[in-house]
């Protein structure tokens, strides 16, 4: 039997809405256009540790060879494999990252997060331009461990590498980054996660919802069509993930920021526990969480990807002069604890 897709017809009665969500101001318009299709993982790896080599070596302005030379590539691939994936070439992104450097040197230490743009990190652009929405799942599914949810799941290219996606008829359950190889243990723990559920194989799917998320909406479905999350977590678990799609979606936060967000501003420690335990990678942005003195901090799926994203997301604030929309981030939940 097909699954409804995420953005099918909400079933009733299941949640209760949560009053006052949270309208996000300033959206960016992207500078740069998204690509048709998205780089396997090999190139991804490329240009995610090119990044991090940008990053450490900015100060001393690196030439274009050696900065090809340090992911393995001849100048001319490395430049316009990097321009397929950022829109801009290394050069240029070089000199974004030097300039977001002498921004926050001139700030001055006001604020906790100004040592992230000298890693030449995302500023307070806002990661996508989707409504989304945040359900967990009923108390009887977590019970059961998903016994009689029929949910398809496929892997697919993105920005980041290949993900493996996962859908119910109430909405993307899991979004998790997986490196070459790895395709059967993430599997595994999809199912370690919902071992009741049925599952199905739908790569289509999966990739339609990428293109969904990182690239351009399906005929006769408009962008600002509701993309509903469904996730399985503790009581706390969902009140963190929920306080980290409403602060989180603005840009780079932090874990203390993030904790008193969620009403436990003494719980630094669980909430960064939490976070981790996220299962809708880049939906739900816990990779804009960083230390207080702005540092990475862990992730994950990997530093790399996650400062990639980061990057990704910074290329793709508003030029000068052009006007931002606004957009509404609504998250619902409902208690869900699972039994131990």
């Amino acid at each position: 039997m097909v699954v409804p897709a995420c953005g099918g017809r909400r079933r009733k009665n299941r949640v209760a809405r949560i009053r006052g969500a949270t309208i996000i101001h300033y959206m960016p318009i992207p500078r740069v256009s998204q690509p048709e299709a998205f780089l396997d993982s090999r190139d991804f790896a490329r240009v995610a540790r090119a990044i991090r080599y940008i990053a450490e070596n900015f100060r001393a302005q690196p030439r274009l060879a050696a900065i090809a030379a340090s992911v393995r590539l001849s100048e001319f691939h490395f430049n316009r494999l990097f321009r397929r994936w950022a829109g801009v070439t290394p050069r240029q992104y070089l000199a974004y990252v030097t300039a977001r450097a002498a921004r926050a040197a001139l700030a001055g230490p006001d604020s906790v997060l100004d040592a992230a743009y000298t890693l030449g990190l995302s500023g307070p652009g806002r990661l996508h331009d989707l409504l989304v929405t945040l359900d967990a799942v009923t108390p009887g599914e977590a019970k059961v461990y998903g016994r009689g949810v029929r949910m398809s799941y496929g892997f697919s290219d993105t920005p980041f590498g290949t993900a493996l996606l996962a859908c119910t008829a109430r909405g993307l359950s899991h979004l998790s980054f997986i490196e070459p190889g790895a395709e059967a243990a993430a599997l595994d723990e999809l199912r370690g996660a919902w071992p009741k559920a049925e599952l199905r194989a739908d790569d289509a799917a999966a990739n339609a919802l990428t293109r969904r998320i990182w690239g351009v909406a399906a005929p006769g479905r408009p962008r600002d069509a509701p993309l509903r999350l469904a996730v399985r977590g503790t009581n706390f678990q969902i009140r963190v993930w929920r306080a980290l799609l409403e602060l989180g979606s603005t840009g780079p936060t932090t874990y203390a920021a993030l904790a008193r967000a969620a009403g436990v501003a003494s719980g630094a420690r669980a909430v960064g526990n939490a976070v981790g335990a996220n299962p809708v990678a880049w939906l739900i942005p816990c990779h804009n969480v960083l230390r207080t003195d702005g540092a990475l901090g862990g992730y994950r799926w990997g530093s790399e990807r996650k400062q990639a994203m980061l990057a990704w997301n910074s290329l793709r604030e508003p030029a000068p002069g052009q006007t931002r929309t606004r957009v509404l981030a609504a998250a619902r939940a409902s208690a869900a604890t699972p039994p131990a």
